[in-house]
């Protein structure tokens, strides 16, 4: 995937700030803890729940397991946020990843993402690779990728700023 052109928004920027890197952008996907998902009930009502997820092959790797809320909506709507940053007004960085959620069913893939798992968060999230997806003590999960439509970061502090990233799929 070619790196995007960032684009500093003026209205929501400091005039000292300059647009976001989009390596950087990644390390701190990367490095995020935490993400929130949102995701479209059946119905049209937002669903937001925080979760896990690692970073592979140019996309964001989360699982879920199949009867949660969040598999259901996915079943109906693929459009997904995911959101993480800084819980703070004056300092940090925030990122916004806008895209669709696609399955991930190849085993060599989930042998790799799950290996990511481990790395970034330790042993007790260790998935077995079987069935198309995960399986763990909690029953079978759902994998799914979510690669970069859009992307939006927003610096906080001095100065702050706040970039658009827009991928071509």
């Amino acid at each position: 995937m070619p790196e995007p052109v960032p684009e500093l928004d003026p209205r929501y920027s400091d005039p000292k700030a300059t647009a976001g890197d989009w390596s950087r952008a990644v390390d701190r996907l990367k490095a995020a803890e935490l993400f929130w998902l949102s995701t479209v009930r059946p119905d049209g009502r937002p669903h937001v729940t925080p979760l896990i997820a690692v970073w592979h092959d140019g996309g964001l790797h989360f699982c879920t397991g199949v009867e949660e809320r969040k598999a259901k909506n996915l079943r109906q709507n693929q459009e997904v946020v995911l959101t993480t940053g800084a819980n703070a007004l004056n300092e940090g960085y925030d990122l916004v990843i806008e895209g669709a959620a696609v399955r991930v069913t190849d085993e060599a893939k989930l042998r790799a993402i799950s290996a990511l798992y481990v790395q970034k968060y330790g042993p007790d999230w260790e998935f077995e690779v079987g069935d198309r997806g995960f399986i763990s003590s909690g029953g079978p999960a759902l994998v799914f990728r979510v690669a970069p439509r859009t992307a939006f970061g927003f610096a906080k502090g001095d100065p702050f700023g706040q970039t658009r990233w827009q991928f071509t799929q």
